[in-house]
């Protein structure tokens, strides 16, 4: 599955280094190129000899050693990479990568890499529960660093928690998945919206509706594992913010409307997956409203159409809606997409088992600005995510 994959493995000086021999064993057995470089203080827990024998390569260890088969070895390992492996990956090497520190061999080689690069962390709890650590974390992953959560359980300290390294096979499958993607978005600009907005009545109360945004994050996650540049606009939600992706958090109808004209110049894609509010009450109480009466009356204005605006002030963006109907969703679909001027619809009949808010599947039919339509089965929401950007991509070339 890995045949003819170039990885380089990065081993720094944590004790579930040996664990890691097994994870290049593995890859080796997929068919993949393995070169290892190790940190000087990971020689202490497994000889280089170890991993020359399993990846059949010299492993590299002193910056400053005679070169072997290379001329300048940070540069050629950094260029032959399809994909840079740390593991385990401590608190140490996670901070020099973030502070942009190259001192080493191991360090230097992923300054110098343009290659997707996953990290394993693997340590003692707190170190891993860190303030610092974690803000070094953060700040990779907002800079499209893999990486992938460390297990709980006993730790080689003799304390329980999380930092234990994921098992060898679970690794080995997350290298396998980011190899698996395809980096068609490298270069584009996406901004997606999600979620529904929250108009306020009150300190209290607002206006909103069923939309989980599970549809726009799976977009965003999905386009930035494909090497896009995500910009998510999203409105309240408990989901996790995908990783990879720059999101601005908003609540309103009109403060989504802010923050997208802010992006959509620069962008050379929009996604409209939230479900922003039509109307907004016309004034919000500045205290909690009583109950004083068997009715409340509310005066309601209209919010203004994001959608209907981008298609006006459109020039080189691809510009895609979303239409959730309960009725006549063809029809309804056909004339968003005409008088929005939009490239590509993603209508679904919410009333649907299966297609309807707060799902994890959906079932949706993709109309064109030629008069295509295209209907696709039930299927999950990632996939669907997708396929979408599939169909993007292909009007990208038109």
């Amino acid at each position: 599955m890995l045949k003819g994959k170039n990885i380089v493995v990065g081993v720094a000086g944590g004790i579930s280094a040996y664990k890691v021999v097994d994870v290049v064993s593995r890859l080796k057995k997929q068919g993949a190129n393995i070169y290892v470089i190790m940190t000087k203080a990971a020689t202490n827990f497994v000889t280089p000899l170890t991993f020359r024998e399993i990846s059949g390569h010299p492993v590299v260890v002193d910056m400053w050693a005679e070169a072997t088969n290379w001329n300048v070895e940070h540069i050629a390992l950094a260029s032959r990479a399809d994909l840079f492996l740390l593991a385990p990956a401590t608190g140490n090497i996670i901070g020099k990568i973030a502070n942009g520190i190259a001192d080493d061999m191991l360090s230097t080689t992923v300054m110098a890499t343009t290659a997707p690069i996953l990290m394993v962390p693997a340590m003692n709890t707190n170190m891993y529960l860190n303030t610092i650590v974690q803000q070094n974390i953060s700040k990779l992953t907002q800079l499209d660093y893999y990486f992938m959560d460390p297990d709980c359980g006993k730790l080689a300290c003799g304390t329980e928690g999380v930092g234990r390294l994921p098992e060898p096979e679970a690794i080995v499958e997350k290298v396998i998945e980011i190899l698996k993607t395809n980096h068609d978005f490298t270069g584009k600009k996406i901004l997606i919206t999600a979620g529904g907005t929250q108009e306020a009545i009150d300190p209290v109360r607002y206006i909103g509706n069923r939309s989980s945004g599970k549809m726009g994050y799976a977009l965003a996650e999905v386009a930035a594992h494909r090497g896009a540049k995500v910009t998510l606009i999203s409105g309240p939600t408990h989901l996790v913010s995908p990783p990879g992706v720059t999101i601005e958090f908003v609540q309103s109808a009109s403060q989504m409307q802010d923050a997208v004209l802010a992006h959509f110049a620069e962008s050379d894609i929009v996604i409209k997956a939230a479900a922003v509010a039509d109307y907004r009450p016309q004034s919000m109480s500045e205290h909690k409203i009583k109950k004083t009466g068997e009715t409340l009356h509310l005066i309601l204005e209209k919010n203004p159409d994001i959608l209907l605006q981008l298609g006006h002030l459109k020039k080189h963006q691809i510009l895609v809606g979303f239409a959730a109907e309960t009725q006549d969703l063809l029809v309804h679909a056909q004339d968003k997409l005409t008088r929005k001027n939009l490239d590509m619809i993603v209508a679904n009949d919410v009333t649907i088992p299966g297609a309807g808010f707060n799902t994890d599947t959906n079932i949706a039919k993709l109309l064109y600005r030629d008069g295509r339509i295209e209907e696709l089965p039930q299927m999950s929401k990632k996939r669907l995510a997708e396929v979408i950007l599939d169909k993007i991509h292909i009007e990208c070339r038109k």
